[in-house]
């Protein structure tokens, strides 16, 4: 491994052996429930509509997002048990600590970081919006193009009533990789121009599909921003995708999900009562976000 010539008095928090494992095995309490049942699923052929999503949309594994990593400002007490876990390149050795060693990071990943950073900085400085009323999912299926869900969920209204529906109300969907989904009839209804080449020029803090990307964003910079902040975007995560389905026009009442009936008034009321709880939870990671990567990058 190799040596990092770093000063004492700019050592970060060091962790025991005893510390590190307990923060392993208490990140690992807290991510199987969710990684398990993945791979329950996935043995007997079944999928959820909801708890899937994070894994098959995201492009980070259940055993990656179960491997823990210390914070950004931590480092690990060298030992036999601590050089077999964290390994170079990643992790050097110095003054009887691993930490990881900046110096080592491949220029495309500090560019894709720095990227990540300004993405977080813009969307954090655009107004929120909390009017689109999860309508991307109704606007997915309209005319009946592309039911996803067929053959896990049925639509739970009629295909005349979900259409009449998304042609009653304004579409305002600002997430790019939402609004690719539309249906082709639907997308003209949109009131967002979006396009590939601009896809984050619309990002805002409001968006549903905005916060939910944080958990992308923070596996994008692992292991660098750690473990605590990685499982409290995808906790987020989870949460924005339960209330992104419970107001899709799907019948999920099977897997135990009510729906959020953006069809009436109540529903839309609720749904914006959640969306803007979740919004204030993801303004807190996407400033953690933002100072974790900062700091790294200032290494």
């Amino acid at each position: 491994m190799p040596e990092l010539h770093a000063s004492p008095s700019s050592l970060p928090v060091v962790l025991s052996t005893a510390d590190w494992q307990a923060r392993a095995a208490a990140h690992r309490a807290r991510i199987q429930p969710y990684t398990q049942a993945r791979r329950a699923r996935r043995a007997r052929g079944a999928s959820h509509p909801v708890q899937d999503f994070l894994f098959q949309y995201y492009s980070y594994s259940a055993g990656k997002l179960e491997a823990w990593h210390p914070n950004a400002h931590e480092a690990i007490a060298e030992s036999t048990e601590a050089r077999e876990r964290f390994t170079a390149p990643v992790y050097g050795a110095a003054h009887g600590i691993l930490r990881r060693d900046v110096a080592t990071m491949a220029a495309g990943k500090r560019a894709t970081m720095a990227e990540v950073l300004a993405l977080l900085r813009a969307t954090r400085d655009r107004p929120a919006h909390f009017g689109c009323f999860g309508m991307h999912e109704w606007a997915m299926v309209y005319g009946g193009h592309d039911i996803r869900h067929d053959g896990v969920a049925s639509l739970r209204l009629p295909q005349q009533q979900i259409d009449a529906f998304v042609e009653s109300r304004p579409v305002v969907c600002s997430h790019f990789d939402a609004f690719r989904f539309f249906a082709p009839a639907a997308k003209p209804f949109n009131r967002l121009p979006l396009a590939f080449e601009t896809r984050y020029a619309a990002e805002q803090p409001g968006c549903i599909h905005a916060n939910m990307d944080l958990y992308r964003w923070a596996y994008t910079c692992m292991p660098w921003v750690g473990s605590d902040l990685l499982a409290d975007c995808f906790e987020l995560a989870m949460a924005l995708r339960a209330l992104d389905m419970q107001a899709g026009p799907y019948d999920l009442q099977a897997f135990g999900v009510e729906p959020v009936r953006i069809e009436t008034a109540a529903g839309r009321d609720e749904y914006q009562r959640r969306q803007r709880a979740l919004s204030a939870r993801a303004r807190v990671l996407r400033g953690r976000l933002m100072d974790v990567l900062a700091q790294v990058l200032a290494a």
